[in-house]
């Protein structure tokens, strides 16, 4: 079983990319199941709407997970109502609309389960992540309820990142970071056997601080400027993981950080 991570899609650049390279990408991997996180895909470079998030399945996108920007789009509150395949994080309250977790059928036939968790460090306010994935490990488990477990950490401070990755070994397929967007060269089994790595990085321009023009962002830092952010529109690169996973288990056999195309040598 394959499964392939991609790290945040940040605007124009990102979707087109994804659009216009995914399927060369699944022929690459072999990839059964694919995910993408796309609280950034929007041209303003915050939230999704109906209109991307279907540009993105059609692709050949099998889940999207989201994080702190999933509702900066306001249509997506009732969209997210019908669209089971889009998730926003489990641990924010209830009576938000959507779901952090549901059960997907591979291509091949497993039951996939992505679980999408949002931190609390330097974070919009959620409920303690960590408390909620233990009443999550406590109802749901690995080989019963779905065949492989897939958790989108969307973070801001790697320690955060990290105690997850071990709070859930064993337990899932693979735990992987978004929201920094940059790719972490840590990916790893740990000891249990889950598939682990800080952040899968994004789907945008590198020549860009985090996806956004960098002429923007350096004005903002040095106060000479209150324009708004916008995403850069150079050539993306599109980033994320390759995981091999053994069906008897549900655990990971092999994971590979996966590069393609734009600033970064392909890997």
């Amino acid at each position: 079983m394959k499964i392939l991570f991609l790290g945040d899609i940040v605007g124009n650049t990102g979707c087109n990319a994804i659009k216009n390279n995914l399927s060369k990408i699944l022929k690459k991997t072999h990839a059964d199941f694919v995910i993408v996180n796309g609280e950034n895909s929007h041209s303003s470079g915050v939230g999704i709407t109906e209109n991307i998030s279907n540009e993105i399945f059609s692709c050949g996108v099998d889940v999207i997970t989201t994080g702190n920007h999933v509702w900066d789009q306001k249509e997506t509150l009732e969209h997210i109502k019908n669209e089971k395949r889009l998730l926003r994080p489990y641990n924010m309250s209830d009576d938000l609309p959507g779901k952090g977790y549901e059960v997907f059928k591979s291509k091949n036939g497993y039951r996939i389960g992505v679980l999408n968790l949002m931190g609390n460090v330097f974070m919009k306010k959620c409920d303690n992540v960590f408390l909620k994935s233990k009443t999550f490990l406590n109802q749901f488990k690995l080989k019963k309820d779905y065949d492989f477990l897939v958790v989108d950490f969307h973070g801001e401070t790697t320690s955060e990142k990290m105690a997850m990755g071990f709070f859930f070994d064993g337990k899932a397929t693979l735990v992987i970071g978004t929201h920094t967007h940059v790719p972490t060269n840590d990916s790893r089994i740990l000891d249990g056997g889950t598939a682990y790595q800080t952040d899968a990085g994004m789907c945008g321009d590198y020549n860009s601080v985090i996806g956004m023009k960098k002429e923007i962002s350096l004005n903002r830092f040095l106060k000479n400027s209150s324009d708004k952010n916008s995403p850069a529109l150079g050539e993306a690169t599109i980033c994320g993981a390759v995981i091999d996973a053994n069906p008897d288990t549900g655990l990971a056999i092999k994971i590979e950080s996966f590069i393609f195309g734009g600033s970064f040598k392909d890997k």
